[in-house]
């Protein structure tokens, strides 16, 4: 085993040793922060069932929000706590990752008592994502994003970032709505913590900023949107409203998920294979793009 792998393992001991101990919540959360969420997920897995559910009273459902995303099959772990604790950890994740861990759930009327348990405002989000079609652009955003009044000075424009900064930390790019809620341009943080009081908010604010449709197909805009290269990129409804953001880390997603079917196809996979195919027409079928592809990666 190498180096780097070793000491992995021993991270992620130490962190397991952490959550089996007798710490108080608040000595416990202290030790936790010098950790990696992603971390923090691994060796909670390694967990049995039983010091799981303790450690929902310990951790709470924010702590807990903040972890569960990078966890692979959530709904296995939220299926261990009541419905109504589940909730929480849910309502405090971002739209975007709730969505994801409901996903993992199958049972259709337990995503529903999920979602009706959240607090109006997180379960709202859940069913506006959850309205647009997986080949949607509207399917990946989040609505984990701040937005600002046009005729805002610069003040009241630092005021509303903190104030909304409380429930959103996609903070980087301010996006600013006209008087009729539609969208008007975006701000970069760093510009705004610059301006000085007296400088008119119009000056600062990037009209050219791009956006995209939330009933876009992704096949057809994800190309445009990787060529911006932004943090975040907002997503607009019909009536041009800012709805949502879809972020790098969206995008590359989408990046990998497009070059992945691109690969399939090449190799002479469908989305829907026929499953009245004999093994050897599959096997006919495929062999001569899987060679062409063996030789093309020894070149």
């Amino acid at each position: 085993m190498e180096t780097k792998e070793i000491l992995e393992d021993n991270k992620i001991q130490e962190i397991i040793d952490l959550l089996r101990s007798n710490l108080g919540a608040e000595a416990l959360m202290e030790a936790l922060d010098d950790y990696h969420e992603n971390d923090i997920a691994e060796a909670y897995e390694a967990l049995d069932t039983e010091d799981r559910r303790r450690l929902f009273g310990i951790l709470g459902a924010e702590r807990l929000s903040e972890i569960f995303p990078y966890i692979e099959d959530v709904g296995e772990y939220l299926a261990e706590i009541t419905p109504e604790q589940a909730a929480d950890v849910l309502e405090n994740m971002d739209a975007d990752d709730a969505v994801d861990a409901l996903e993992d759930i199958e049972d259709e009327a337990q995503r529903e008592q999920l979602i009706s348990l959240m607090d109006k405002e997180a379960s709202a989000d859940v069913r506006l994502i959850n309205s647009y079609d997986e080949d949607e652009v509207g399917s990946m955003m989040t609505t984990n994003f701040i937005v600002i009044k046009q005729n805002f000075t610069v003040k009241q424009a630092m005021r509303s970032l903190i104030s909304q900064s409380k429930d959103n930390d996609n903070i980087n790019t301010i996006y600013v709505e006209d008087t009729d809620n539609k969208y008007y341009g975006a701000i970069e943080l760093r510009d705004l913590i610059l301006a000085r009081d007296y400088t008119p908010l119009d000056d600062i604010i990037s009209h050219s900023y791009p956006s995209v449709k939330a009933d876009a197909l992704i096949s057809e805009t994800i190309e445009d949107l990787k060529d911006y290269a932004e943090d975040s990129i907002p997503v607009l409804n019909p009536n041009d409203e800012i709805i949502g953001v879809i972020t790098s880390q969206d995008i590359i997603e989408a990046v990998d998920d497009e070059m992945g079917e691109d690969y399939a196809k090449l190799a002479g996979l469908t989305a829907e294979e026929d499953l009245n195919e004999s093994l050897t027409e599959s096997i006919r079928k495929r062999i001569p793009w899987l060679l062409l592809l063996l030789g093309l990666g020894l070149v």
